[in-house]
């Protein structure tokens, strides 16, 4: 008994030995600490505005327009993406699930026989039956609750994950209704200055078979009216090609009673002002963060199970129940048996010093990811505030120049009924407040679009 001790004591030691060789553990950043160095040098400060916060505004709430009422709930319900993000979820917590179960014994019913001949020419028998325990792990240096907790990161990580591509999800159906709304828009546009051009090429051959207009401006009539055409067939393609995106993003064919969209520019802004300014910490409530942050977290527990691998592993086998050599008599006898054992090792040709270096080097790429995951969401921010300040003042410079165009046009058209100017005076006008009038179109569709952007920067689509 006493040189059990001894040996037991001896290899504890050596484990000991061993796991100190293994190299003290760094200091690990926490995530505050992880947060705290990614953030850029001039991060946002106070709030600046009077309406709610991005993520504390579900995107029902957020959302306006009756066609996205119905969209983004088809959206949600059968879009793939997101479906695997649910399942990856429902993987996730099968793993945790059987790492929990690791900490508990495994208990199976046995019945076996055996039967082997004597050196004297007879045969032994051996029938068992009982409760079997086989090797379990008693979890004293915390291996089994370091992957456990690991796999439970993961689970929390994955539900992030969901988050995020719900996120996704909403904003690109949202943008992809924004781009929609703006090919009508495009379309309406296009249509009314191929009719313009129509009776304008109608007007100039009365006047050239008049002997009043030459066939200058004839034939540059006939190629404005051509290159609005070509405009036209050009926005139709791209309206079928936006609106195949958003039978994508849905998950099926749009619904029939879904209202046609008007195209007009009060609903390319479906989404109402957010706040210009936040405080640093609004970010972390992104789910792109929280997942960086529960893979940060995982990758810890990762590194306390390979560092436990360096220590003994205590293990138990044991049975109870029924022995007999005879059959008929199997459940006349008691029997038990218990087997415990402590290995310790002592040469694996560096595979747990591999496996501790592997775990800290994931640890280490998790808080790369974890601090890139902030920088990008103080980039994404930044661009969506820089995005609003400017293209509102777009926007107000291309509709005053609309209406000087539009001015100018009507004043070229009565020059030209007045004989003073030339029909190239008027084609250039034309092409002019088309040009602009659809540089204001685009110009709405990205405001609106980048608001939306904004939306999902600040965490908002719940």
């Amino acid at each position: 008994m006493k040189t059990t001790l001894t040996l037991t004591v001896s290899l504890i030691a050596t484990a000991a030995l061993l796991a100190a060789c293994a190299g003290p553990e760094p200091k690990r950043p926490t995530a505050p600490e992880a947060a705290q160095a990614a953030l850029p040098a001039a991060s946002f400060a106070s709030p600046g505005g009077s309406g709610p916060a991005a993520a504390e505004l579900p995107w029902a709430q957020a959302f306006r327009g009756a066609r996205l009422q119905q969209l983004i709930p088809l959206a949600l319900a059968n879009n793939r993406d997101l479906r695997v993000a649910a399942l990856n979820i429902e993987t996730a917590r099968a793993t945790a699930s059987a790492r929990d179960a690791d900490l508990w014994p495994t208990v199976n019913a046995g019945l076996s026989g055996s039967r082997t001949p004597t050196a004297a020419g007879g045969i032994n028998s051996l029938y068992q039956a009982g409760l079997q325990v086989s090797a379990y792990e008693l979890d004293v240096f915390g291996r089994l609750r370091g992957l456990s907790a690991a796999a439970a990161a993961q689970v929390l990580a994955a539900q992030s994950a969901q988050q995020a591509v719900r996120t996704a999800l909403i904003a690109s159906v949202a943008n992809a209704e924004i781009a929609l709304q703006a090919d009508e828009a495009l379309l309406k546009l296009t249509r009314d200055t191929v009719a313009t051009r129509e009776q304008s090429l109608a007007l100039t051959r009365q006047r050239f078979e008049g002997g009043i207009a030459g066939e200058l401006d004839l034939r540059s009539a006939e190629s404005s009216l051509q290159a609005a055409r070509a405009a036209l067939a050009q926005t139709q393609r791209q309206r079928a090609l936006d609106e195949n995106a958003l039978v994508l993003l849905v998950g099926g064919p749009l619904p029939a009673d879904l209202p046609p969209p008007s195209g007009d520019l009060a609903d390319f802004e479906p989404l109402a002002e957010l706040p210009a300014g936040l405080p640093a910490e609004v970010l972390t409530r992104r789910p792109d963060i929280r997942q960086a942050e529960f893979a940060l977290s995982a990758a810890d527990a990762n590194i306390d199970a390979a560092r436990a691998a360096f220590w003994p592993r205590i293990t138990l086998t044991g049975s109870v129940g029924t022995a007999s050599g005879q059959l008929s008599g199997l459940f006349k006898n008691s029997a038990w048996s218990f087997a415990p054992q402590l290995v310790q090792p002592l040469f694996d040709a560096g595979r747990n010093r591999a496996n501790l270096a592997s775990a800290r080097a994931n640890r280490d790429i998790a808080t790369a990811q974890y601090e890139k995951a902030i920088q990008t969401a103080f980039r994404e921010v930044a661009d969506g505030l820089a995005g609003r300040a400017t293209l509102a003042d777009q926007r107000s410079a291309l509709a005053a120049q609309v209406e000087a165009e539009t001015r100018r046009l009507s004043a070229a058209e009565q020059r030209y009924a007045a004989g003073v100017s030339s029909a190239l005076d008027r084609l250039d006008a034309q092409r002019s407040l088309f040009a602009a009038q659809q540089s204001l179109v685009q110009v709405q569709s990205q405001r609106a679009q980048n608001l939306v952007t904004l939306y999902r920067a600040l965490g908002g689509g719940g």
